[in-house]
């Protein structure tokens, strides 16, 4: 059974990545496209752990924890900077 629901399951975060970059091309603002840059994160994260579960290996979840903490510190350096128009503060 779990030989046919991960091929399912990765054409669907396939599809998802797809229309994700599809709404960060063509996105009516920047937040719309800060969000879909977060949710192009998450999606990947989630297609590199079904993988490594397809795969058997460990290896492949420690490079998705890795891509999920510089996702988090990319998307909040991004909003940061649309707030105040700079990211690290001097003072």
């Amino acid at each position: 059974m779990l030989a046919t629901v991960i091929p399912v399951c990765l054409a669907l975060l396939g599809l998802a990545f797809l229309l994700t970059v599809l709404r960060l091309l063509y996105g009516p603002s920047l937040p719309d496209r800060i969000v879909a840059l977060d949710t192009l994160n998450i999606n990947a994260i989630a297609l590199i752990v079904v993988f490594g579960i397809w795969v058997d290996s460990d290896e492949v979840f420690e490079a998705a924890l890795l891509i999920a903490v510089m996702g988090f510190v990319g998307t909040v350096a991004l909003t940061k900077y649309l707030q105040r128009g700079d990211i690290i503060e001097l003072r």
